[in-house]
């Protein structure tokens, strides 16, 4: 027997969650300027609590080649990428409309 999902009540191999949760978030990507001028992009809204934000920031590093890391909230990225980012978060499933580029 598989385990249950304790939030839908569906198995854990058809739970939905995960899909709701990506078309009901909020997600602002930002360009920061750090030490020395360098540019970093700022992925916020993202809730860690229903998506693993290690998971995201390890598939966007290896898509955009670039380091990063997960600080609180949100994703920094090393480099100039709100484009990039935008397109691997829709085909990831985010809704396009709920994306703001700043």
């Amino acid at each position: 027997m598989s385990e249950i999902c304790s939030t839908c009540g569906l198995p854990k191999e058809l739970c939905v969650c995960e899909t709701i949760a990506k078309e009901s978030q909020r997600i602002v990507i930002s360009i920061i300027k750090k030490k020395f001028g360098k540019k970093y992009t700022i992925v916020e809204g993202i809730d860690s609590k229903q998506i693993d934000l290690k998971e995201v920031t390890k598939k966007l590093k290896n898509k955009l080649a670039c380091g990063g890391t997960v600080k609180d909230t949100w994703i920094e990225l090393q480099g100039d990428h709100k484009q990039k980012v935008k397109e691997f978060l829709v085909e990831n499933g985010f809704a396009p409309e709920t994306i703001d580029i700043r």
